[in-house]
């Protein structure tokens, strides 16, 4: 042990006059100070902005899952059998494809058959979502489930109906503009 101090004491030595000793400014320790302060003034800025992002998007993520849970609560029969469920999601999609349909022929000519239609057609999903609310509150039986396939077939044929009318619709003022020239 004696020897590892004497190889210390004989570094030092060695060393002697060569150590930096410079002693800094007299304002180095002031500016010092303020450097360190400007950094936790930016370190303070960006951590409130990275916790106010943070909050953000959770109330975003917790808005966007709630509308979405609420959507699908409305639009769906989650109370429902699996048949029913599957009955419903086939005929909505076949009454969605034919109400775009009718949009789609929307003309001068048309427009009051779509306006039309369209009353119509809100008056019948009112009368589906009176079922719905029957099938919620008495559950599933023969006379309901009748009543909610009768409504969406009623639709589907309305829907077609008013197709194949404006169609005729439009043959009788393509003949007509025909004849007259």
């Amino acid at each position: 042990m004696l020897k590892e101090n004497d190889k210390m004491d004989d570094f030092f030595v060695k060393f002697e006059n060569q150590w930096d000793i410079h002693e800094p400014d007299e304002n180095h320790y002031d500016r010092f100070l303020a450097k360190q302060s400007r950094k936790k003034s930016k370190q303070n800025r960006w951590y409130s902005l990275s916790i106010a992002a943070s909050i953000l998007i959770i109330v975003g993520f917790f808005t966007f899952f709630n509308y979405n849970h609420n959507q699908s609560k409305n639009s769906s029969l989650e109370f429902a059998s699996r048949q029913t469920r599957e009955t419903d999601s086939i005929f909505t999609v076949m009454i969605k494809i034919e109400l775009e349909k009718v949009k789609e022929k929307k003309s001068p000519q048309n427009e009051q058959i779509v306006a039309d239609a369209l009353i119509q057609m809100k008056a019948l999903d009112a009368d589906y979502e009176k079922i719905k609310l029957e099938l919620i509150k008495n559950g599933e039986s023969r006379q309901i489930i009748y009543a909610m396939i009768r409504n969406l077939k009623t639709r589907i044929s309305f829907l077609e109906n008013v197709l194949k009318h404006i169609e005729d619709n439009e043959k009788i003022n393509n003949t007509t503009h025909e004849s007259t020239t």
